[in-house]
């Protein structure tokens, strides 16, 4: 990986825990100061505490995400220490896929005429357990690909012994 996409993909990580932190910070704030705005019509509480929660999971997933693009430009990226950063990726994704449906069923309640925007979020709830189960495909490549590399080390050890 080159230094110009390690780079910049630092730079959008940061970018982005940035931002999440500072919209969490203000989300509290309102909600602890008493200053929150909420005239009954939606149940603002309960989306703010999921939001910030939901920023929450994907703050795991970007310093897992950061931890593992260091290890790919130092080399070590097919190691078991890999597989950590790997399953808080995978654990993040499922944690924002059971809020969203938490939001689901908080939004539920509001579209009795329109049952339809319940279903289509139910689908996209769906759509992140999708990514979740892509990530852990992924995990099992780099499960196979670690394997293979202490494979290679174990086979380039004997040869060096007969040579």
């Amino acid at each position: 990986m080159g230094k110009l996409t390690v780079g910049a993909l630092h730079a959008v990580l940061v970018v982005v825990l940035t931002g999440t932190v500072f919209v969490q910070t203000l989300m509290v704030w309102t909600l602890v100061s008493g200053n929150d705005p909420e005239d009954g019509s939606i149940p603002l509480t309960p989306l703010r505490v999921i939001t910030i929660l939901g920023m929450l999971s994907a703050q795991v997933a970007l310093v897992s995400v950061w931890r593992l693009v260091t290890m790919v430009r130092r080399g070590t990226v097919f190691s078991h220490a890999a597989f950590r950063y790997v399953d808080a990726v995978i654990g993040a994704i499922v944690a924002a896929a059971l809020l969203w449906f938490a939001v689901t069923a908080v939004n539920a309640p509001g579209q009795r005429e329109d049952p339809g925007v319940t279903v289509i979020m139910g689908g996209i709830g769906l759509a992140i357990l999708g990514v979740a189960l892509i990530v852990l495909v992924l995990r099992m490549l780099l499960a196979q690909a670690v394997a293979r590399d202490v494979e290679a080390a174990q086979m380039q050890a004997e040869l060096d012994e007969v040579i």
